[in-house]
């Protein structure tokens, strides 16, 4: 008797339970008529707030919180959750590797494209050109689809950018009896490399010493693998287009031995600081923010914080205007690091659907990409809206036309930097000849790539 009181429990339970699960499982179903799809959504420190950081308690992730809060409600195939994790740039490769390896790597990232682009190269990045409309094609530029196309796809959906140009300290422009050379305050001045030259020179003999003590014409850098950019742009000042048609570097020509000739020789005429081989780009910005630079590397954000410094007194204050990096032809050098949204691959189609979907939710909505203007917006939409608060916007989009990509987007980039700067060190030191170190970092440049694209999905 007892027994059978067990089954009959026991079946009694079960069948509570049951439908139990089935109350719970309609309740969901009641609630949105949806499932819930939980993705991950991970990002280097970019800006904070959502749209502006005057905004109370602004910090890095509250502009995708926003945004997932935004896409789940307009979202119609399911309940989405988004996890958003900020990630110190440091951190950020080791990180991803492990949980590459893992089999976790996170749905969405937001970061640089430069420093994204061997995850493209590994086939870790699902390509985005299913999400990309003719709208957006025609307000964002060439130029910077260029900068997040690998191969035949683009990997990246462009947000905003981090425009490379020179700064110049007006005031020491004017001490050196250079008034007319000195572009307006919103103007990025371009000058021929000529001009540049005189420059350079009026800064070392006229720059009154007593008003600007221990200052140089231009800041020049070797250290580290930070010397990567700006150089590369100095190395295509005679014309030399650093890459070919198949990726490969080619800068040991006559264009490029005259433009590491020229290095050589301001730095042996004493028109640069002295030491570059070991001096570091924060040395010479350092530098150019104490007054001892007349003209130094910037970008957009270096060059915003320069100005924050000065009127807040971390820094001296003077006249610092913008300038593009001359060359031989007339025509302006400048560059710019694209920032934007990938998807990593996932065993989970549903969630690479969603993460795809949420990428170009933030990355079109008309209210969420105004968020740009934290940088330089990519959208001619969104500068022109802006441009009036934020004059120098519609001089980096007019500038857009001279961005060259100056990683190639080649495979093993980020390897490729630790040849250039030691070949640079040799070149100031007197270790090695122009010639030589061309040869070398070519040489030593061309077998990271051909390795590396032996390795990558990219053809």
């Amino acid at each position: 008797m007892k027994k059978q009181f067990r089954v009959l429990m026991t079946a009694c339970i079960l069948l509570i339970s049951v439908a139990l699960a089935g109350c719970s499982d309609d309740s969901t179903e009641k609630s949105s008529g949806k499932g819930t799809v939980e993705i991950t959504a991970w990002l280097t420190p970019q800006w904070k707030g959502v749209i502006d950081s005057s905004e109370e308690g602004a910090d890095y992730d509250s502009f995708f919180k926003q945004a997932a809060e935004d896409f789940s409600a307009q979202y119609k195939d399911y309940d989405v959750k988004v996890n958003t994790q900020v990630i110190a740039g440091d951190q950020r490769d080791e990180l991803l590797n492990v949980n590459l390896n893992g089999g976790t790597p996170p749905n969405v990232f937001f970061e640089s494209v430069f420093a994204m682009g061997d995850y493209a190269h590994r086939g870790a990045l699902e390509p985005l050109d299913d999400l990309v409309d003719d709208a957006s094609k025609e307000d964002i530029p060439e130029s910077i689809w260029e900068n997040v196309k690998f191969g035949e796809n683009i990997y990246f959906y462009p947000f905003s950018q981090n425009p490379g140009t020179l700064a110049y300290n007006a005031d020491m422009f004017k001490a050196a009896g250079l008034d007319e050379f000195i572009g307006d305050e919103n103007e990025i001045k371009t000058w021929t490399l000529a001009e540049y030259e005189t420059i350079l020179r009026k800064i070392k003999a006229d720059l009154p010493k007593k008003t600007y003590s221990n200052a140089y014409p231009m800041g020049l850098f070797a250290l580290n693998n930070q010397a990567d950019t700006w150089n590369l742009s100095y190395l295509r000042m005679f014309g030399n287009p650093f890459f070919d048609e198949k990726g490969k570097i080619v800068v040991n020509d006559q264009a490029g031995a005259k433009a590491t000739t020229w290095l050589k020789e301001i730095y042996d005429e004493g028109l640069t600081n002295p030491g570059a081989e070991s001096v570091s780009s924060n040395d010479t910005n350092a530098m150019f923010q104490n007054q001892q630079l007349a003209i130094n590397f910037t970008n957009s954000v270096l060059y915003s914080n320069a100005k924050t410094d000065m009127e807040s007194g971390k820094s001296p204050k003077f006249d610092m205007r913008l300038a593009n990096i001359p060359s031989e032809s007339g025509d302006p050098l400048t560059f710019t690091y694209v920032t934007g949204a990938s998807v990593f691959k996932s065993d989970d189609e549903i969630k690479t659907k969603v993460a795809k979907d949420f990428v170009k939710f933030f990355s079109t909505d008309k209210e969420l990409v105004k968020a740009s203007k934290n940088a330089v917006p990519v959208r001619t939409s969104v500068v022109e809206e802006f441009k009036s608060k934020h004059p120098l916007f519609e001089a980096y989009e007019a500038n857009a036309q001279y961005v060259f990509n100056f990683t190639g987007n080649v495979a093993g980039y980020n390897q490729v930097r630790q040849v250039l700067y030691p070949e640079l060190q040799a070149l100031y030191t007197g270790e090695k000849k122009p010639a030589d170190v061309l040869k070398d970092y070519q040489k030593n440049g061309n077998k990271i790539i051909e390795d590396a694209t032996a390795d990558s999905i990219i053809k």
